[in-house]
């Protein structure tokens, strides 16, 4: 099973964060499975790509340590494939959400830790 997570601690409160993510999430042609003020669970449509490579998004939101500035959530991509080659689909579709992730006109990005 392929998996890649990352850390973001981004300047939007928690409250804001959250609807703004789905759309995000939508925008890279995820559809959400999961979704709470604090969670949020989308998955990859199937009929681009085999069954085995379809991904899956986790995002989670930590409103403990939130501030009404900046707030911190973490990602989770993953997909049944496995990692075989560096630059695999779940690799390079982490590397999409990422990407969309930082460069949001919604919020300016303050920490990004890849893992």
């Amino acid at each position: 099973m392929a998996r890649y997570t990352c850390s973001f601690t981004v300047s939007v409160k928690s409250d804001h964060l959250s609807p703004l993510l789905v759309e995000l999430l939508q925008d890279c042609q995820l559809d959400i499975q999961y979704y709470t003020g604090d969670y949020i669970i989308a998955r990859e449509v199937p009929g681009h790509v085999p069954f085995p490579k379809l991904i899956t998004a986790e995002v989670l939101i930590d409103k403990s340590k939130s501030t009404e500035t900046e707030t911190r959530m973490s990602i989770v991509i993953k997909n049944e494939e496995l990692p075989l080659q560096l630059d695999n689909y779940c690799r390079q579709m982490f590397e999409v959400i990422k990407q969309s992730i930082e460069s949001s006109r919604h919020w300016h990005l303050i920490e990004s830790l890849a893992g």
